[in-house]
């Protein structure tokens, strides 16, 4: 879609890993917590409700495909699926890997202390590893 544009908050905050069918693929730039983001590429979509019906087909379906990608690329003890919207109305999927030794755990990831980014070279390895693991996937 051309008139699709990424909320400038979540460019700000995250690094690309890919496209999948429907969804651009977003890594958190947050070093706590193995973080993936799956925004619709669709323009002016803030809820679940405003995509077509086979469009929220394809959504779960890549949600499911980013948790197994998730379950791959950390072996978390748990794996969180939100869709807030409350500070970047834009819709879009946390795809969250958590441990019980986490330091937000067992509360949520949301507003628990300030984000600690990736050194530049992990960052880049994490979302070559996770692009890798959705083309296998």
């Amino acid at each position: 879609m051309t008139d699709f544009t990424l909320d400038p908050r979540l460019c700000a905050d995250t690094v690309p890993v890919g496209d999948l069918g429907l969804c651009s693929v977003l890594l958190m730039d947050d070093a706590r917590f193995p973080w993936l983001i799956l925004v619709p590429r669709r323009a002016g979509v803030s809820e679940l409700t405003d995509l077509a019906p086979e469009e929220s087909g394809a959504l779960w379906r890549e949600v499911r495909l980013a948790v197994g990608v998730m379950q791959a690329l950390a072996k978390p003890d748990k794996v969180n699926v939100a869709a807030l919207g409350n500070v970047v109305a834009q819709m879009h999927v946390h795809v969250v890997g958590r441990f019980l030794s986490d330091p937000a755990w067992p509360g949520p990831v949301w507003g628990f202390e300030a984000a600690k980014p990736y050194p530049h070279h992990a960052r880049a390895q994490l979302a070559e590893r996770a692009g890798a693991l959705f083309a296998a996937a």
